[in-house]
């Protein structure tokens, strides 16, 4: 396992507020040192291209992508139009993050049919190919700034999923849990099981291992202050859990120095390089970031 490639850090949006407030968000998102500025796609969330516009207007060094598109909502011929148009149009700052979609009551509010989740799998497979292969054509307008299309992250847990992310991703990124059928409640993955998952993606990639980048969404920064809350924060552990939730991979606990070495074991165990926080945990991260520069 390689241990050269240098730390990433993202922050993932969500709370849309005016113009101004957005704009603001991502110029102290810079500010603080991040790395990549993403926008999450949940129905009660911002549409993401509209505001990764917006950030990369605001902003000048971030990477911007889309953590991640709930795929099967999207036609692969027009999402292919609309990455292409916003990685033109953000100078070629985008990187573009899929996911099979796990929250039944969004595609329920969209009208849309829930499948299973073998079928979206099979969904997100046809929008990769697609993607790949419009971008491939130098024919097909309109074309994205990066030449091959931006980079390609796939974020999921299960089987079927890695193996495609393993064989087409540019980054992989694990969600540090997996949510229940409804996609309502999250359960916390322990050391163990991220483990087994890496070893399971690393096992497929081969000869690739070491070109790509493996993500590690943090689900919780818990400063000192804040410890006790956190067995109230997840869905409770199964009773032959090994640990509690303060030993999961994706959470943060302690001060910046604390979180600073968490974050360096999890590369040397996990191989885990690109970290990102969800927007509520951007100012609670930052001094980590500091601490790892």
């Amino acid at each position: 396992m390689s241990l050269q490639r240098p730390f990433r850090f993202g922050v993932n949006m969500f709370v849309a507020g005016s113009r101004r407030e957005w704009s603001a968000k991502c110029r102290r998102a810079e500010e603080l040192g991040f790395d990549v500025v993403g926008v999450a796609d949940h129905l009660e969330f911002p549409a993401p291209f509209p505001s990764i516009m917006l950030a990369a207007e605001a902003t000048e060094r971030v990477r911007l992508t889309t953590f991640v598109l709930n795929t099967p909502f999207y036609n692969p011929a027009l999402l292919a139009r609309d990455v292409a148009s916003t990685d033109r149009f953000v100078d070629g700052r985008l990187e573009l993050g899929l996911g099979a979609g796990y929250v039944k009551a969004e595609f329920d509010t969209a009208e849309i049919p829930f499948p299973s989740g073998g079928r979206r799998v099979d969904q997100l497979e046809q929008t990769v190919t697609t993607l790949r292969r419009l971008f491939a054509d130098t024919d097909w307008q309109p074309r994205p700034a990066q030449p091959s299309g931006p980079p390609l992250l796939i974020a999921g847990w299960g089987d079927r999923l890695l193996r495609l992310a393993a064989a087409q991703a540019d980054v992989i990124a694990f969600p540090g849990g997996w949510a229940n059928t409804a996609g309502d409640e999250l359960h916390l993955a322990g050391i163990a099981q991220v483990e087994e998952r890496v070893g399971y993606v690393r096992g497929l990639l081969g000869d690739r291992a070491d070109a790509v980048e493996l993500n590690l969404m943090v689900q919780q920064v818990i400063p000192p202050s804040e410890r006790t809350t956190l067995p109230d924060r997840f869905a409770p552990l199964p009773p032959d859990a090994e640990h509690g939730p303060e030993e999961a991979p994706s959470v943060l606990v302690g001060t910046p120095a604390d979180m600073a070495q968490q974050i360096r074991e999890r590369r040397e165990r996990f191989g885990f390089t690109y970290f990102t926080v969800m927007e509520y945990n951007m100012e609670n991260f930052a001094p980590v970031i500091a601490a790892l520069r």
